[in-house]
């Protein structure tokens, strides 16, 4: 054994203990304080990332793959709401609308008839 540890007196070793307890106890405390935000961070990153599936859970996809679903799916949505809105106006006569006015002109003409 070294001789400076054969050397140590009983207070030396009490500061030392005491010393490396204090440096554990701040340790502790600190961690304590940071674990909180470090489980809302691993979180954050679980669902950035996504998660693969395993028995009994479905995967789950990351922000990115999800963003780029959005993407695809907005530009489908687009394209049948400018559907639904060529079908409100009218046209050349293939529209909703053109048909609903026919409709109208011919129920118009009816009641027109009856009455008349």
């Amino acid at each position: 054994m070294p001789e400076w540890i054969t050397s140590l007196t009983v207070g030396q070793i009490a500061v030392v203990v005491g010393g490396a307890g204090l440096v554990l106890g701040l340790i502790v405390k600190a961690w304590k304080a940071v674990r909180p935000v470090w489980v809302g961070v691993r979180d954050f990153l679980d669902d950035w990332r996504g998660e693969p599936g395993r028995d009994g859970v479905p995967e789950r996809h990351g922000v990115m793959k999800r963003l780029a679903t959005i993407e695809a799916d907005g530009a489908a949505t687009r394209q049948r709401v400018k559907d639904i809105e060529h079908e409100l106006h009218p046209n050349s006569g293939s529209s909703l609308r053109d048909q609903v006015d026919g409709i109208r002109k011919q129920l118009t003409e009816h009641i027109a008839q009856q009455q008349g």
